[in-house]
């Protein structure tokens, strides 16, 4: 049998949702505009135009570039082709990203003009990086020399090759954040990617009559993987844009009629913040969605009460699992206030043990998967793909505890708990605690080296603004409510706290930043 005739990769997805929705938009990013049969017919034309470039099945192809429709175009166009992704941060430094191009054997690299310095400066480093080709960005952007230009691309006349693709097929190679002493490739599959829709498709109620704005960067799989891949399956209308700013999103939301957003906590935190969030028409948003890190409990009561017609969904994963694994849905946010949920549809999710025995309720252990999402392993890294799968389950590294009916909260990431004086401290618990006071917009709890207790709690505040704030108001609520050990020996005020383009506090940053507070 033709293996063609039961084949599912993201190319067939694609054109399968142009089939059905032919007329409907699927695409806006700034002046562009597509429906399905268009956004399906360009990524035919740049499928063919790659090819005539050498780019072929297993090829990996790098991108490094802001969120654009030529982006999301491109996704699409290398799966066609059988060739395998490869996104990378643009806050990375050019040693960085050639780090990346080097390990992944990339010979192709896709940018933009805001970071087309940044990639050849990065290419240059004992890469294998030969050709590159220009991505169009949201706003007008001058096409940069010596690269292939995507709209001659996606004029390309001939239809793509034909090539022999199956769902099993390396789709992308995604490097984890880095923190470790080097970024880790997780290769996942075009049916492990679709798995993985499907579970979004249900248990995120993400549907096709959804107008979703993609704001965070889409070289991270949370937007990628999670909003707009499954809202391409679904026939839903993506906008794009490469601003996570309230002053950009907030008038998007309201021009185009916004009814499903994702964003992490820290920019959830900005759009409540921002003088133009009450006179923002926001009456066509339903459904909100948040992750990345732990949405403080305060915050979301705060979000319920502002946006009382939303309903809250907190997704919860790892790159290496495509990235959904668990999800608390509306029902349940203010039942089960910070917890990430229960495994989603087609994950198997425990809290185990260092015997890899399940905890009892309350207690504290690491959250391992089973899933048809999970990645093949680490790209050139047996020894890390071992120790990732061992036991026959992935170990997320995410300390958790979880409840007699099965929720899960995560506690915090091994690396982050603080050890104190010999006594262990969540800085989730420490952070949730100084939400609570109402002068606080955001606060990252971290451990410093200390000459007595080896490590203490700092804690690292940003005041809301116009409001005051000592540190002896934070150190008197928190001797109120915390253990002694669990109250920070130290508070630092701070207009922002560092944080990555997804959204994510870089805790990495401010440890090294107040490493010496204590000498």
């Amino acid at each position: 049998m033709d293996t063609a005739i039961r084949r599912q990769t993201l190319a067939d997805l694609l054109h399968r949702s142009a089939q059905r929705h032919p007329a409907k938009t699927a695409i806006v990013c700034g002046a562009t505009r597509w429906t399905f049969a268009e956004f399906d017919a360009v990524v035919g034309r740049v499928a063919a135009g790659l090819a005539k470039m050498g780019v072929a099945k297993g090829t990996r192809f790098a991108v490094l570039a802001r969120n654009s429709h030529g982006f999301a175009a491109l996704r699409f166009a290398l799966a066609r082709l059988g060739a395998v992704l490869v996104p990378i941060n643009f806050m990375l430094k050019a040693e960085e990203v050639a780090y990346i191009l080097r390990h992944a054997q990339a010979e192709t690299l896709a940018t933009d003009s805001g970071l087309a310095e940044l990639a050849r400066s990065a290419a240059a480093l004992d890469t294998a990086v030969r050709q590159f080709v220009w991505l169009p960005s949201e706003e007008d952007s001058v096409p940069v020399f010596g690269m292939t230009r995507f709209d001659e691309l996606a004029r390309t006349p001939a239809a793509p090759p034909e090539v022999d693709l199956a769902s099993g097929d390396l789709a992308q190679i995604v490097y984890t954040s880095g923190t470790e002493s080097a970024p880790k490739g997780a290769m996942l599959t075009h049916d492990a990617i679709i798995w993985q829709y499907a579970s979004c498709a249900v248990d995120a109620n993400i549907s096709g009559s959804d107008v979703m704005l993609h704001a965070l960067p889409l070289y991270h799989c949370a937007q990628l993987d999670v909003f707009l891949g499954p809202m391409i399956y679904v026939g839903g209308t993506s906008i794009i844009t490469a601003k996570p700013t309230p002053d950009n999103l907030l008038p998007l939301m309201a021009k185009h009629g916004i009814s499903s957003f994702f964003a992490p906590p820290t920019v959830w935190i900005s759009l409540l913040r921002s003088p133009l969030f009450e006179g923002t028409d926001l009456s066509a948003l339903r459904k909100g969605y948040y992750g990345a890190s732990i949405m403080p409990v305060e915050v979301l009561r705060e979000m319920a009460a502002r946006m009382p017609q939303v309903g809250f969904w907190n997704l919860y994963g790892q790159t290496e699992i495509a990235p959904l694994a668990t999800m608390l849905g509306p029902e349940d946010q203010l039942r089960k206030p910070g917890s990430c949920g229960r495994a989603v549809l087609n994950v198997e999710t425990r809290v185990v043990d260092d015997r890899m025995q399940d905890v009892p309720p309350g207690e504290v252990g690491e959250i391992v998967h089973r899933s048809p999402h999970l990645m093949l392993g680490y790209f050139k890294d047996e020894e890390k793909t071992r120790a990732a799968f061992e036991g026959g389950w992935f170990h997320s590294g995410d300390l958790a505890t979880i409840d007699a009916e099965g929720f899960i909260t995560v506690v915090d990431r091994k690396k982050d708990m603080i050890k104190t004086g010999g006594e262990n401290v969540a800085s989730r618990e420490v952070e949730e605690m100084i939400y609570r006071i109402p002068a606080v917009s955001e606060v990252a709890v971290i451990g410093v080296p200390h000459p007595r207790w080896v490590e203490a709690v700092v804690a690292v505040i940003v005041p809301k603004a116009g409001q005051a704030l000592s540190e002896a108001e934070v150190l008197g609520h928190c001797e109120q409510h915390l253990a002694g050990f669990k109250t920070p020996k130290a508070v630092v005020f701070a207009q922002t706290l560092p944080k990555n383009p997804s959204g994510k506090l870089l805790k990495r940053e401010l440890r090294v930043r107040h490493e010496g507070i204590f000498r």
